[in-house]
């Protein structure tokens, strides 16, 4: 499976975990590591637009398109799954319950969850600290110019 992540070009080295450690995000809490990717460019992009304007907009984002092997396991969670509101903004808490839970069980390398920015898309979250991050590699990545039509 390929996913892709939209990110400033100085992140763009590795895959860690530690950018949405740092203050959480809605599928994990402060502290704890997880990487967001999406199933497409077009998602990764939008999920990045979102908290932006053209004025903000950074100049410097590359687009990450990362492998991650047929054989890696993942959880699913589809939106019958999951709680009420779990889409609001400000996010509900209960989603960084999940995701923190996913990432301290430790079961799956994966977690496919449905993005809150496109209705029917999905995002792919990965577990840096499960034993099948390792097989996970970065194939290509590339200097990404939004189209100034959106804004």
């Amino acid at each position: 499976m390929e996913v892709f992540r939209l990110v400033r070009q100085k992140y763009s080295y590795e895959l860690s975990g530690a950018g949405s450690a740092m203050n959480g995000a809605r599928w994990n809490s402060k502290g704890v590591e997880m990487i967001y990717t999406s199933i497409n460019r077009s998602l990764a992009m939008a999920e990045v637009l979102v908290h932006f304007t053209a004025a903000t907009l950074p100049d410097d984002f590359v687009i990450m398109t990362i492998n991650i092997p047929d054989e890696i396991d993942k959880q699913v969670f589809n939106t019958v799954n999951l709680p009420d509101n779990w889409n609001r903004f400000p996010l509900n808490p209960e989603t960084q319950l999940i995701g923190d839970k996913f990432i301290s069980e430790n079961k799956y390398c994966l977690l496919k969850v449905p993005s809150v920015v496109v209705k029917g898309e999905f995002n792919i979250l990965i577990n840096p600290k499960h034993k099948d991050f390792k097989k996970i590699q970065i194939t290509n990545t590339e200097k990404f110019q939004f189209d100034n039509r959106l804004f």
